[in-house]
């Protein structure tokens, strides 16, 4: 297992440079670069820089430079923490998206628990209990779930939760509790602020989850060494849970990992309608403003994450599953 993971982890490194050189090129495909959107911009709000100004900052930034030399220097760093610069921010890259990048990955672990929690059981309740009152509510509201885009549910907890209710629910910290030092009583308000905007983005895939469990499970059920443990006298709960339960979830493990990156994409909407940190809204701007290297490190971290996510997904896979041997 220890070889295999190593061989994983080393084959990750040329998967990586492929990523990063096409996320590069890509980036750059519009015509012109930062200091052209920000002639523009200057230029529609009355003021203005001169050719030669953009020229100078272009030779001091590198941005003259041919682009397998602009794309060596940026990589050149990543050993050392180093992603670039941020032109629209001045500073360097990993200081200006280090906290939302931690945001986002936490959110995005909530909403996976949310996933797992409501998915995983409703899914064996539906497979367990097919066309009952129960089954067809609960596949209803999955459905409902599939269909409803997370931005939508985000304005409508914004309505109840801050109209209607009289909550503090936009951002991440409730308004008392932004400049004020850590305490127990700000750690709560932080907790409290997370769970919306991880429930939001994880009811769509607690949806799928779902109907895939129930799935999963109709078909386990209809196996034969099922029928061949219920025939040796097995409790039924013993034969759901300890054959039936763990061959359904081989399939969703492998769901919730191609669900991450959609969770992630999908938190630039759910950011910018609830305003919480997240990743979303700076990246946006920085496609926007062509600041280069503050989107292609959003891309490469988004890719880290995809395979990373792929790699425990199929650990998790050959610990449930002694028939999944990795050499």
């Amino acid at each position: 297992m220890i070889t295999y993971i190593v061989r994983r982890v080393l084959s990750m490194i040329p998967m990586l440079l492929v990523i990063s050189f096409v996320s590069f090129a890509i980036i750059q495909l519009p015509e012109g670069d930062f200091f052209t959107t920000l002639q523009s911009a200057q230029g529609s709000s009355g003021g203005g820089m001169s050719n030669e100004t953009a020229d100078l900052l272009r030779m001091r930034y590198g941005l003259d430079e041919p682009f397998m030399s602009r794309y060596f220097k940026w990589i050149a760093g990543f050993p050392r923490g180093d992603f670039g610069y941020s032109f629209e921010w001045t500073t360097d890259v990993w200081s200006l998206i280090d906290d939302r990048v931690a945001y986002t990955i936490l959110i995005g672990t909530a909403s996976i628990f949310v996933m797992l929690v409501l998915g995983i059981p409703i899914g064996i309740y539906s497979a367990t209990h097919q066309h009952s009152p129960g089954d067809v509510v609960l596949s209803a509201l999955a459905f409902l779930g599939l269909s409803v885009p997370g931005f939508l549910l985000a304005l409508l907890w914004i309505y109840l939760g801050g109209i209607v209710l009289g909550w503090d629910v936009i951002g991440f910290q409730s308004r008392e509790f932004l400049d004020a030092p850590m305490s127990a009583a700000k750690a709560w308000d932080f907790f409290v602020h997370l769970w919306p905007p991880a429930i939001i983005l994880g009811l769509a895939s607690t949806a799928q989850l779902m109907r895939i469990m129930r799935s999963g499970m109709l078909d386990a059920m209809n196996q034969q060494y099922v029928t061949t443990a219920r025939a040796k006298g097995l409790a039924e709960n013993t034969v759901i849970n300890k054959y039936v339960v763990r061959s359904a979830l081989n399939p969703v493990i492998s769901v919730v990992a191609l669900e991450i990156p959609k969770i992630i994409s999908s938190s630039i909407l759910i950011g910018m309608v609830m305003s919480v940190p997240t990743t979303g809204q700076l990246f946006l701007r920085s496609l926007l403003s062509q600041d280069m290297y503050v989107a292609g490190t959003f891309l490469m971290i988004m890719s880290i994450m995809l395979l990373l996510s792929n790699l425990i997904a199929d650990l998790i896979l050959a610990w449930l599953d002694p028939r999944i041997v990795y050499a």
